[in-house]
């Protein structure tokens, strides 16, 4: 199963070797999710510098591979951000399109379209929301595929 894994270093730091499964066994990629997780909008071009440069050289030492894309924490990006991201390495500044947290009833489960980007979290309901995901994914008749094959540059 391919998956972006926005992660933050401190989140991966407990235990790596979970992360380094899902790379070696599928199509997952780690990607830029800052260090701290702050509102990118609140920090001056050093600050976001710090957070997004940061996060890259962690994501290079542990896993070998340079993040290309960039998920702002809440979603929340300015023109220095897109600036910043870019002079990090970061090809693309990604959001999504749902947050699987907002699917509390299977009523409101959207009808997925190509290139919808659904975010889920790695909590003690990551598996089931794993399945929701891919059965309103089957429902519309498409598979997920990885971002990086999408968007960048």
């Amino acid at each position: 199963m391919p998956a972006s894994l926005f992660l933050l270093p401190g989140a991966y730091s407990y235990d790596p070797e979970y992360v380094h499964t899902l790379l070696d066994h599928g199509r997952s990629r780690v990607e830029n999710h800052t260090v701290d997780h702050p509102d990118l909008t609140t920090l001056d071009a050093a600050g976001q510098k710090a957070e997004i440069c940061g996060a890259r050289d962690q994501d290079l030492a542990e896993f070998g591979d340079s993040p290309l894309l960039m998920r702002p924490p809440y979603g929340a990006y300015d023109d220095t951000t897109r600036t910043t991201a870019r002079a990090c390495g970061a090809e693309a500044v990604v959001t999504w399109t749902y947050d699987l947290t907002t699917w509390t009833d299977p009523v409101l489960v959207p009808r997925l379209k190509p290139g919808d980007i659904v975010l889920l979290h790695f909590n003690g309901t990551v598996e089931q929301d794993l399945r929701r995901v891919l059965d309103a994914a089957a429902a519309a008749g498409l598979k997920p595929a990885p971002l990086r094959d999408h968007i960048g540059g």
